[in-house]
């Protein structure tokens, strides 16, 4: 049981630290200019979806959780 919640700690950890990188690195990343966002700009209308990024980021948290919670 508590090898279990340790995993979990260590994932918390793990996401918490990989954010702070995140935001310290702020706009140097190409994280939502990769090509495939979706972006629409027509006068006072402007539209962004960052479809690229969304799939990326799911598989990088797919394998991770993968790695941690595998039983």
């Amino acid at each position: 049981m508590f090898s279990e919640f340790g995993k979990v700690l260590i994932l918390f950890g793990l996401i918490l630290v990989l954010m702070g990188l995140v935001f310290m690195a702020g706009g140097k990343l190409p994280v939502g200019k990769l090509p495939g966002d979706i972006h629409i700009q027509r006068g006072n209308f402007h539209f962004y979806f960052p479809l690229a990024t969304c799939i990326l980021l799911s598989l990088i948290l797919t394998l991770v959780l993968n790695l941690f919670l595998r039983k």
